[in-house]
């Protein structure tokens, strides 16, 4: 009995030994060399802001740091990009959207696989000069664009649901498209102090517009819960700050060369603000916007980046 006992225990350690040479043979193994190899992503911010004298690649790298044009655009998309036409003045005057950044975005969202990038905006002087003069038509064009100009029969009545907008004429092309990539110029606005990102999509509306300036805090957060851009590329390369929206004079513009970009309207729109010299918590859109869960007034938060390039 004792014999068969020792034999039973040196034959279970003989065993056990073999299994634990077999790991370590494993362990000390070279790694194998024909698996490519797997690079880390690079982390994705919530905003990024990107000073730089040259607005494409500020663009470029804005838009990288908050996850990359793939992540806002699909393969066979539509998309609408929608930039500040609204009046018949320069880039130089700051009272449109830079054509570059314009540019830039219609050219990432091709990149990215859009089937189609629209470029329009419901204009307060005559659209056919504003895309002109602005610079915005031809710049469009040239990166692939369908540039559209809004006509009455584009619109159609739409339920917004709002709190102060409920039935309102609404651009066709803003309700149709897959995505939306909205594009402000940030800049000085007599009755609303600035005008940024949500108040940028009462481009896509028609309509007496004049009657949103009635509440218009109300109302341009109504558009904002309503459309829900996918991503918002605030443009600073110029801002205009006295004298908006409309501006005419040299003096009124600082050249900034700064571009953010966020899916967040509320967070990039507390961050233009400051370039004004207002603090956030005194800019009615953006509490407005937090009691809807538009996103967040804590612009410097976790997820914020801020880079220099070029």
């Amino acid at each position: 009995m004792i014999d068969r006992r020792r034999f039973i225990l040196t034959l279970a350690a003989g065993a056990a030994g073999m299994l634990v040479s077999k790991g370590r043979g494993r362990a000390s193994a070279a790694p194998r060399t024909d698996k490519p190899s797997i690079a880390t992503p690079p982390p994705k911010h919530e905003l990024a802001v990107v000073h730089g004298t040259n607005p494409d690649l500020a663009v470029r790298k804005a838009v990288e740091l908050v996850g990359g044009m793939p992540s806002f655009v699909s393969r066979g998309d539509v998309v609408l990009v929608k930039p500040n036409i609204g009046w018949d003045r320069t880039p130089e005057q700051a009272a449109t959207t830079n054509p570059a950044v314009v540019a830039a975005l219609v050219a990432m969202a091709l990149e990215a696989g859009a089937k189609k990038v629209i470029v329009a905006d419901n204009t307060c002087n005559d659209a056919r000069r504003s895309y002109v003069r602005s610079g915005i038509g031809e710049a469009a064009k040239a990166a692939g664009a369908d540039v559209v100009h809004m006509e009455d029969r584009h619109f159609v009545k739409t339920n917004l649901k709002g709190e102060v907008l409920k039935d309102w004429l609404c651009y066709r092309g803003a309700l149709d498209a897959d995505k939306i990539i909205n594009v402000p110029i940030a800049k000085h606005h007599g009755l609303s102090r600035v005008t940024l990102s949500m108040k940028n999509l009462m481009g896509v509306v028609g309509g007496s517009r004049n009657l949103l300036h009635q509440r218009l805090a109300e109302s341009v957060v109504d558009l904002a819960a309503y459309f829900r851009p996918q991503l918002t590329v605030l443009d600073a390369v110029r801002i205009l700050k006295a004298n908006g929206p409309q501006g005419g004079s040299m003096k009124d513009v600082e050249r900034l060369d700064t571009v953010a970009a966020s899916a967040d309207p509320v967070r990039i729109d507390a961050f233009g603000v400051t370039l004004f010299g207002i603090e956030p918590a005194d800019f009615r859109p953006i509490s407005l916007g937090e009691k809807r869960g538009l996103g967040t007034g804590e612009f410097r938060g976790a997820g914020f980046v801020e880079v220099n390039v070029g």
